[in-house]
Order: structure tokens, then C-alpha cells, then sequence
């Protein structure tokens, strides 16, 4: 080596421990604080929270934790990645942590909570890439906790099979609980259930509160009516079977979960219409629309179902004959069959005429033959249905049997929905207008 290269390695060595003199290297955790050392965390506004301040020399891992007089740990942070740099982070006695509680209430699973009241040692403790570690403790005091868990106590679901699609049964879910004490905030929520309640993938369904006298964080009695949707012509989630999950949280930072399941099945909007809105309508005898007193109407018509769920139907059957003077419900009386009344629920091809003071469209057919409908028995009682895609023929007679107040008179057609309305376009389908030769 020659002698000018000797002199400048000797140089650029003696320029390094300089700078290294310059510079030394920081400590991997530093200015470590927490005050103040006495807290009260109960929600009161005085004394609830501590600051505590650090510095990490290099990237690593923090740790932040409270040993009791025990020698139970209970961790604030665990392990988690940090940059070098100073931090600062406020701490009101809460911890995080799954703990199951078997109540006389029912289960509920503690997400966080408040330490108890006593002494405790803090720990701030750094670990860095190369596995160095360093700590620093020191003693804080909790006075005076609010610590109690709110609960959600008789939460319950009913009925546990649900089939949104306005058919009259188990149309709606009933979810009721009794809220243990006022909180801070509280979500009831619908999730698939193979989701993790604590950390979902997807965006859960929010199920609102019906309103009451007390606001949905006030301690008492809750009620939710869930419909899927389906009331706002909205479809409801797929069919399956899914999580209900409650989760409240009080001032303090206290928070309980509590989880059931609920199955979805044949969820949907119902939708049907008459055929090509087309309804033939004609005098029995003459085949024209010139009646006497005595003749009678005979209709025929189709009725398709376009909707993904089933539609529920009932009688009378397609080919029963009505008077002018009669309607459904007398007919019921009549026959001596109490399904026939109106039913919520229910869809029924239905007929009325212009100078009908009475019942809107007294006279009702079910929307199908029988060997058009599915037939089920449910609750011990026979329900038949026009199936998603199937179409059902409707046919039946009237007899004029008194003079109407007025002479030519419209006769229309249209689809019920008993208790939940007439859409438009099913409503006043294919008039005929008929004369009735009164003597």
C-alpha cells in the first residue's frame, strides 16, 4: 500500500470516531412518564384519564401493560410495531380482552372493561429489531371505577326462521332486550354467519330501534322490528343463516357483546300481475254484454308470478259463483268457511264494479287453481302458494240479481294484497262495460 493511501484511510478512520463521538446513539426507550398517578376513571370528567409519554430510540415493538398486587397482567398495547420517534397516548383504566360471562340473564362476552379499583405497577416496555429489549415501570392508583359491565339482559329473537316476503307469516323478527344501565352507544347488527363479530369483512346490516318513550342508550326495555327491507320494496339479504349481534358500550369504556343466530329463508319482494292485463269477460247465456235481471257474468283470467319468493293465496277457488248482492265475506258466512274473510298477507284476483257502495272488490278467487299452487301445512294449518315462475288460472261467475241504481255499468279487475295494498298497475285491469235490460 503506498503511502498516500495509508494516510488517507487514516484520516476518514479518525473522522468516524469524531462523528461517532458527535452523535451517540440514543437509548432504545426514553423519556418514559405517566401523570398523573392517581385516576378515578368513572366517567365523571375529573381525574379520569392518564397521559403516558415515550420515546423510542430505534424502530421496534411497544409494550404497555399493569401488573395487579396478583401479579395479573393486563395489557393496554401488545407488541405493536412503532417507528422511532416520541408518542403520547391517554389511558382511562380500560383494557381490552375477550372474557365470557354466564349471567342470569343469558351469555354475554366482556370486549373491555375497567380495571378494579387498587394499586398497580405500569410497564412501558420496548423491544427492538435485533431483540434488545428495554423497560421502564412505575406505580399508578385507580380510584373509584365505574367497572361494571352494561348488559343486554333476555336478549331474545323471534321467530328464528324468518321468510321476508310479505306472505302474512313470519313476515317480520321481533329482537327485544333489556338494557342494564344508560350507555354510551349501542349497535344491533345482521351478519353472515361465518363473520367474526369483533372484526367483519363485510358491512353489516344496521337493524334500527322502533322509537319509543326512551332513547335507544337509556337503560329499559328495547324493541327492534326487523322486515328485511321488504316494506320499502327493498329485497332483503339472501337466504341463509346469519348472526344477530348487539354490542354496548358505556361512558366509562366498559363493552358487552351478545350474539344469536337468525335463518333467512324465501326473503323477497312479492310480485305478480294479470297476464298480459288482459281479463275476458262476457254473458254466460249470450256470449255479448246486453243482461237481463237473473244473467250471469263469466270471467277468465291469468295471474303470473314474476318475484323470486312464493305468494300466498286462499279461497274461495276459481269457479265459485257470487250474487251481485254478496261479497266475499258474506260468502265466507254463507259457506261457513273462515278462511275466506280478508287475511294479511293474502293475495286474491278480485272483481268490482261501479256502483258498488260496500267492500272494494267484493268479489275474491284465489289467484290459482289447485293444481297451480304448492300446498303446505304450516302451524297445523293448510297455506298454498303460486310458486316463483308459475302462473295460475282464475275464473268464476256473477249473477245480477237486483236492478243497480244505474244502467250501464263498468265492471273491472284487479290483484290484492290483503293488508298491504293494491299496486297500480294491478289495480282497475281490463273494464267492461255491461247494459242491464231492466224491465
Amino acid at each position: 500500500m503506498r503511502r498516500t493511501d495509508i494516510l488517507l484511510l487514516a484520516v476518514g478512520l479518525a473522522l468516524g470516531i469524531m462523528a461517532g463521538c458527535a452523535v451517540p446513539l440514543r437509548p432504545l426507550l426514553y423519556d418514559v412518564s405517566v401523570e398523573p398517578t392517581v385516576i378515578s376513571p368513572n366517567a365523571d370528567k375529573k381525574d379520569d384519564v392518564t397521559l403516558i409519554r415515550y420515546a423510542l430510540g430505534r424502530n421496534g415493538y411497544i409494550s404497555i401493560y399493569f401488573v395487579d398486587a396478583q401479579g395479573n397482567t393486563y395489557y393496554f398495547r401488545n407488541h405493536q410495531r412503532r417507528a422511532r420517534g416520541r408518542y403520547s397516548v391517554y389511558w382511562g383504566g380500560v383494557i381490552e380482552g375477550t372474557e365470557v360471562r354466564e349471567t342470569p340473564y343469558g351469555r354475554h362476552m366482556v370486549l373491555s372493561r375497567v380495571l378494579p379499583e387498587g394499586s398497580y405497577t405500569w410497564v412501558v416496555e420496548a423491544v427492538d429489531d435485533r431483540g434488545h429489549r428495554a423497560k421502564q415501570q412505575g406505580t399508578i392508583t385507580i380510584q373509584n371505577p365505574d367497572n361494571t359491565v352494561p348488559e343486554l339482559r333476555n336478549f331474545a329473537v323471534s321467530p328464528r326462521v324468518f321468510t321476508p316476503n310479505q306472505d302474512g307469516i313470519d313476515d317480520r323478527v321481533a329482537i327485544t332486550y333489556y338494557l342494564s344501565e344508560d350507555v354510551d352507544d349501542i349497535v344491533v347488527s345482521l351478519l353472515p354467519a361465518g363473520e367474526d363479530p369483533l372484526q367483519p369483512r363485510e358491512v353489516p346490516w344496521i337493524l334500527a330501534e322502533v322509537e319509543r318513550n326512551i332513547k335507544p342508550t337509556q337503560k329499559g326495555l328495547h324493541y327492534i322490528d326487523y322486515e328485511g327491507g321488504v316494506d320499502n320494496e327493498a329485497d332483503p339479504p339472501p337466504d341463509g343463516t346469519y348472526q344477530i349481534v348487539a354490542r354496548a358500550r358505556d361512558a366509562a369504556g366498559n363493552t358487552a357483546l351478545v350474539t344469536t343466530t337468525l335463518t333467512i329463508k324465501e326473503g323477497g319482494v312479492p310480485r305478480a300481475d294479470i297476464l298480459n292485463g288482459e281479463v275476458t269477460m262476457y254473458d254466460i247465456r249470450d256470449h255479448d254484454r246486453f243482461l237481463a235481471i237473473g244473467d250471469t257474468i263469466v270471467f277468465t283470467a291469468t295471474v303470473e308470478n314474476y318475484s323470486r319468493v312464493p305468494i300466498r293465496t286462499s279461497g274461495p277457488p276459481p269457479g265459485t259463483h257470487y250474487n251481485l248482492d254478496e261479497n266475499f265475506n258474506t260468502l265466507a258466512v254463507r259457506d261457513g268457511v273462515r278462511a275466506w274473510h280478508e287475511q294479511a298477507g293474502v293475495w286474491r284476483f278480485g272483481i268490482d264494479f261501479q256502483t258498488n257502495g260496500g267492500q272494494n272488490y267484493p268479489f275474491r278467487w284465489a289467484i290459482g287453481r289447485r293444481e297451480d299452487l304448492e300446498c303446505r301445512i304450516i302451524d297445523g294449518e293448510e297455506q298454498c302458494y303460486l310458486m316463483p315462475g308459475h302462473r295460475g288460472l282464475v275464473y268464476g261467475t256473477i249473477t245480477i240479481n237486483y236492478a243497480p241504481p244505474r244502467n250501464n255499468i263498468v265492471f273491472w279487475s284487479g290483484l290484492i294484497h290483503e293488508d298491504v295494498g293494491i299496486l297500480p298497475f294491478n289495480n282497475r285491469v281490463s273494464p267492461h262495460e255491461f247494459h242491464i235490460d231492466i224491465p
